[in-house]
């Protein structure tokens, strides 16, 4: 037998066509999460010129304002005289006149007085007006005798018999005379008043007392006491 033939009319089968599938090189679309992390940081993190020049004007001024102050304050300390308070040690000198003008004491050449302010250890006119004073300052004030010696008080005037001391003892009016009372361990300065060969009168009022006295008072030293 012949082999058989292929009608020439049965068209061949065609050849599948196999094309490269192309790459997809698109990159992917970018997420919400992806696009902060690209985000520029915030313009608060890194100052801006004008900032910084802020900062440094706000620096500067504080700067000048705390010298300011220390300034001031050293000038307070410094040039501020110190003045006499309570608990001072002070020596003053001074000149003690009656109302007339008649000068009663003074050390204006002599050692000043020292005492410590507030210790009654003078009277309380002259306290008064030594506080507040300061080095080398001179003042002068009248002190009412309420502020000195205190008012005159008749009942001071006694008359005494003349036994044990004050038998053995010369008087003459109208001196002055310390005596101590052994008692109190006090010393007060009493004005004979009058004499008798039994009895003795005396004043025992300050001399001072009940005038009206003026100071003349210069602060020659202070010392501060903490």
């Amino acid at each position: 037998m012949s082999d058989p033939t292929t009608p020439d009319d049965i068209p061949a089968t065609p050849e599948e066509k196999t094309e490269p599938v192309a790459e997809n090189t698109d990159a992917p679309e970018k997420t919400s999460a992806d696009a902060k992390e690209e985000t520029p940081e915030s313009q608060d993190a890194v100052p801006k010129p004008e900032k910084r020049e802020k900062r440094k004007n706000l620096l500067i001024t504080v700067g000048v304002a705390a010298i300011i102050i220390i300034a001031a304050a050293c000038a307070f300390v410094f040039l501020t005289p110190q003045v006499a308070t309570t608990g001072d040690r002070v020596s003053v000198s001074y000149t003690v006149a009656f109302d007339n003008g008649s000068v009663i004491d003074s050390n204006m050449n002599s050692t000043p007085l020292e005492f410590r302010l507030g210790n009654k250890s003078v009277i309380t006119g002259v306290e008064k007006a030594v506080t507040g004073m300061s080095i080398n300052q001179v003042k002068t004030v009248t002190i009412p005798y309420t502020d000195a010696y205190g008012a005159y008080d008749p009942g001071l005037i006694q008359t005494l018999n003349r036994t044990g001391p004050l038998a053995n003892t010369t008087f003459v009016a109208g001196q002055f005379y310390t005596v101590h009372d052994k008692i109190a361990n006090t010393y007060s300065t009493i004005k004979i008043l009058n004499v008798t060969p039994t009895t003795i009168t005396w004043d025992a009022n300050n001399r001072l007392a009940g005038e009206n006295l003026t100071f003349t008072i210069k602060l020659d030293n202070l010392t501060k006491i903490q």
